[in-house]
């Protein structure tokens, strides 16, 4: 039986790498987003922080005053939950335009499973690589990846290889990479199983492995018999995907607020054809679109109009929320964020009809041929002329 080939992507000190890229000032800094310290003697605890910082013996979840007294002269800042939802959402798009097989562990990080889509790049390797690329160009962030056969295996090798790095656990090399490592390595094993294994003479995954399963039952109970399994590569997870896709949509927003139609228009056009090829990935129509915009005032509205039948091209997606903007918008208005999603899919899978025109099959083999030339080398292979 093939083996899966499971990814799993981690950004990189995340929510400080977010503030130092959009704070140049702040690169090289030890940057620690959390609770205000308080001169020390603040409550509440990090919630990141960028590897300036952890060179101080900061790290996550530390009490904020521990982190203050370890680097009292580091940038502390409160972060902003909306940005960083925003910047999660921007990358999650970037993922599901390589496979639709994803599972999202938390705002910064995702399992992929990419068995049945990494052809488009030749090998997993180059299509976490091409994913990397993307994040960097695209979010202006680095991301590490783990890939492995099975998801304990893929997060394991993620932690190892950051930050920025790319790290490929072959099939028949997971336990060569495995047993040499420190038994907390291992999913499951926190601080108190850690002491109870080391009690036992298990320091490491391969003495785990090769451990007695019936003591290990007798000592941790079921948990025992799970973590020897994991010892030895073996992790019956899948990537948990949600299968029930409610809607499709994307968003965009701008650095500066803007009163340029033509950019308006022009990032319009972009939403819409990533709705429309993501729609087509999915196998999906939709009878709904949603324009959603929000001003510079953070005032946000949303506009929506309900197609006659089910759509995934890009004309009529591109042409209707283009419509519903130009119904709302004022001249006096600037622009902060724009998002385009469709809806109301009915019958969840696309058929062909019996009675499709000519002109509309011609249409679909134009979109889904050039749905695989961006599959094949990037969104910016091909771009649409648009008329405004």
């Amino acid at each position: 039986m093939k083996s899966k080939v499971i990814a799993h992507m981690d950004m990189d000190a995340f929510f400080a790498a977010v503030e130092q890229r959009d704070n140049p000032s702040l690169k090289g800094q030890p940057v620690i987003i959390g609770a205000d310290p308080k001169g020390g003697e603040g409550r509440g605890v990090v919630s990141t922080c960028s590897y300036e910082a952890r060179k101080y013996g900061i790290h996550s979840a530390m009490p904020i005053s521990i982190a203050y007294r370890k680097c009292s002269h580091g940038v502390f800042l409160r972060g902003s939950a909306r940005k960083y939802k925003q910047v999660s959402s921007q990358i999650f798009d970037i993922l599901y335009d390589f496979t639709p097989d994803m599972e999202l562990v938390s705002v910064d990080e995702a399992f992929l499973d990419i068995t049945g889509s990494y052809h488009f790049y030749q090998t997993p390797y180059k299509t976490c690589l091409a994913i990397k690329d993307r994040i960097k160009k695209e979010a202006r962030l680095t991301a590490s990846i783990g890939i492995a056969p099975v998801k304990m295996v893929a997060k394991i090798a993620s932690d190892l290889c950051k930050p920025d790095g790319l790290l490929e656990i072959r099939p028949g090399k997971v336990l060569d990479f495995l047993w040499p490592l420190p038994i907390e390595k291992l999913w499951g094993v926190g601080q108190q199983t850690q002491k109870t294994l080391n009690a036992m003479g298990i320091r490491t995954i391969g003495e785990l492995a090769k451990y007695s399963v019936e003591k290990l039952n007798a000592r941790l109970g079921v948990h025992g018999r799970h973590l020897s399994d994991l010892a030895n590569g073996i992790d019956e997870r899948d990537v948990y995907v949600d299968d029930e896709i409610k809607s499709v949509s994307h968003e965009h927003t701008f650095e500066k607020d803007i009163a340029d139609l033509s950019e308006v228009y022009g990032i319009l056009s972009f939403l819409s054809e990533k709705v429309s090829r993501r729609l087509r990935k999915y196998e999906l129509k939709g009878k709904t679109i949603t324009l959603k915009v929000r001003l510079s005032d953070f005032k946000t509205v949303t506009r929506t109009h309900t197609f006659d039948e089910r759509v995934n091209f890009f004309d009529n997606i591109y042409k209707q929320a283009k419509g519903l903007f130009d119904a709302y918008y004022k001249p006096s208005m600037r622009i902060r964020l724009l998002g385009v999603r469709m809806s109301n899919f009915d019958d969840p899978y696309v058929q062909e009809s019996l009675f499709e025109s000519p002109v509309a099959r011609k249409r679909e083999k134009v979109h889904k041929a050039i749905d695989l030339i961006k599959d094949k080398f990037g969104e910016g292979a091909i771009r649409r002329a648009r008329n405004n």
